[in-house]
């Protein structure tokens, strides 16, 4: 039986890639005005990397094998055509987000389930190799371990995924009370994917009982989010979700609506591809009577600011201010707009698992108490990153990687 880990012909050892699938490999087919501030440039200097105190983390939801197939053009129906090229990788949201933040400097710890076949023991090794944890994860006798088919489109830059879940599924008796307690165990933050839901809050609700902060990932609804997101420190969400979740009629919207009925979250930030992300932080005033502004008028006057021939990912921030949202409320807060890097059309390989590399990189800036203004710009360049190599975790950078150096310092 040949493993994920192994040399396969004509591919590497490392990371699952290789060119040729073995059949034995195969898975089964079943500016500065009073009311915002000056954009913030990070200069390009060489960083000093200072790693953070408290370097560990504890994540639990998806991981899977990723079989990735590159194609000039996505098939029409019943269309034969070859791939420009393959790679297999560990994949799933947490994987990616974990090995992520590992080969930034943080140790995470991951919870999740695989099979005792070739690839689970694959993902295993893999994230090992990477610096995070498995020691939690449930190992099923017999089974499969999740696995996707994702098509990348070399022509559109869009990526087709077809997952197969795990079998069995992960419940919350595969999780043993000493595991839980010990995973926890000096856990700086912790974070969820959004699967796994019913493990999922057990770990959440012990979390919250000893006052770790949790960020939540909210891709889309999904069953048991809205529980887990009563626990939220933070929270990531895709483009759609934050008007999806509340009925809001934009994003700026939405966001204030999400602070006000999540009263324990902090920030959320909302991604927003090749557009960059926005952030709405919630802040406590002290004496002090903040201007009042529509949410949406200042969204539009901070991305009146974005240099458009920047190539670089910058952030512009609000003052602190009361910030409306017609029909919905005032929260008091800062409101954030980042840029994404422009990557050369040449250079951008592969979308897949670029939020879960942004969600990984503020994981680490959270632990090392990076500002926002600097957090969000060196998020998206660690996507932006990740973006030239096919797969989610084959162009993930670490900390050494010298185009970091400029948001590092």
């Amino acid at each position: 039986m040949v493993t994920l880990g192994q040399m396969l012909p004509s591919g590497n050892v490392a990371g699952f890639n290789c060119r040729t699938l073995l059949p034995s490999f195969a898975p089964p087919l079943t500016t500065t005005t009073r009311n915002f501030s000056v954009k913030m440039s990070i200069p390009a200097t060489q960083a000093s990397i200072v790693l953070p105190e408290n370097r560990i983390i504890l994540g639990c939801g998806a991981v899977s094998v990723d079989f990735l197939a590159a194609v000039a053009s996505y098939p029409n129906p019943d269309d034969k055509i070859r791939s420009t090229s393959f790679e297999v990788q560990g994949g799933g949201n947490t994987g990616n987000a974990l090995t992520c933040a590992a080969r930034l400097g943080l140790t995470p710890r991951i919870i999740s389930k695989v099979a005792d076949d070739s690839q689970g023991k694959g993902l295993l090794e893999e994230l090992e190799a990477d610096g995070v944890d498995s020691s939690f994860m449930v190992v099923s006798e017999g089974g499969n371990s999740p696995f996707t088919y994702i098509i990348v489109d070399n022509q559109t830059k869009t990526r087709t995924c077809i997952h197969t879940p795990g079998y069995p599924p992960m419940i919350p008796t595969d999780l043993s009370q000493s595991n839980l307690l010990s995973a926890l165990d000096g856990a700086k933050l912790v974070y969820f994917d959004g699967r796994l839901h019913e493990t999922a809050a057990i770990v959440a609700e012990e979390a919250n009982r000893r006052g770790i902060p949790i960020l939540i990932d909210a891709e889309r609804k999904r069953e048991g989010l809205d529980y887990l997101l009563n626990f939220a420190s933070y929270v990531v969400c895709s483009t759609n979700f934050p008007q999806e979740w509340t009925e809001a009629s934009s994003i700026p919207s939405a966001l204030v609506s999400m602070l006000l009925r999540l009263p324990k979250v902090k920030f959320v930030i909302v991604t927003l591809g090749k557009d960059g992300c926005i952030m709405l932080q919630r802040t406590e005033m002290d004496n002090l009577l903040p201007e009042e502004m529509d949410v949406e008028d200042l969204f539009e006057k901070l991305n009146l600011e974005k240099d458009t021939n920047a190539t670089l990912p910058a952030c512009i921030s609000s003052n602190v201010a009361k910030l409306h949202a017609k029909g919905i409320g005032t929260i008091t807060g800062k409101l954030l707009v980042g840029t994404a890097e422009s990557i050369p059309q040449t250079e951008l390989i592969d979308t897949t698992g670029a939020g879960d590399a942004f969600i990984g990189a503020v994981l680490y800036s959270i632990c090392a108490n990076m500002p926002l203004e600097k957090m969000l710009p060196f998020a998206a360049q660690v996507a932006a990153i990740k973006c030239r190599a096919l797969g989610a975790r084959a162009g993930l950078p670490r900390s050494t990687d010298h185009r970091l150096s400029p948001f590092l310092v």
